[in-house]
């Protein structure tokens, strides 16, 4: 079998790390009664809460009413709330509930045990060279996507 290009063995390496990490993921919150999708939710709100449906949908690349089902439940669940926004009427906030605080320090422990089984063999000095060399990628494909949408917006003008 002819062997692949080094680029392109990075490529297929991501994704599937992307990928058993999401599984694994979804077997660990599975003992708490939550789905990867849902744990996802909670943390992004944890680190930005009062964010808008909307907002919240562009950072997790989700569809809004693939958003919103997750959010009825969150909400049923009594772990987060919406909140009118007090610019925009057509507008709701999302805010964690006091119910959310112990369930995300749970989380937060299972993660912190999951990545340290994700992470094992590598040194702390080899975690921030992994940790800097995936944030040179991250910005470049952010910044290789404004330039494709900006370029695209162009076109259509």
């Amino acid at each position: 079998m002819a062997s692949m290009p080094l680029e392109r063995e990075i490529a297929f390496t991501l994704k599937d790390v992307s990928r058993m990490l999401g599984t694994y993921a979804d077997q660990q919150g599975h003992v708490l009664g939550i789905s990867r999708a849902q744990w996802t939710v909670l943390v992004r709100l944890q680190r930005h809460e009062g964010l808008k449906q909307s907002e919240l949908a562009d950072v997790l690349d989700l569809q809004p009413i693939s958003l919103t089902r997750l959010l009825d439940r969150l909400a049923e669940n009594g772990l987060i709330e919406r909140r009118p926004d007090p610019n925009d009427r057509r507008a709701n906030r999302l805010y964690l509930t006091p119910a959310a605080r112990p369930l995300l320090e749970r989380l937060g422990k299972l993660s912190a045990g999951l990545m340290e089984i994700v992470l094992a063999g590598l040194d702390r000095k080899s975690r921030e060279q992994l940790l800097h060399n995936l944030s040179i990628v991250k910005d470049n494909l952010r910044a290789a996507i404004n330039r494709n949408a900006t370029a695209q917006e162009a076109a259509t003008v």
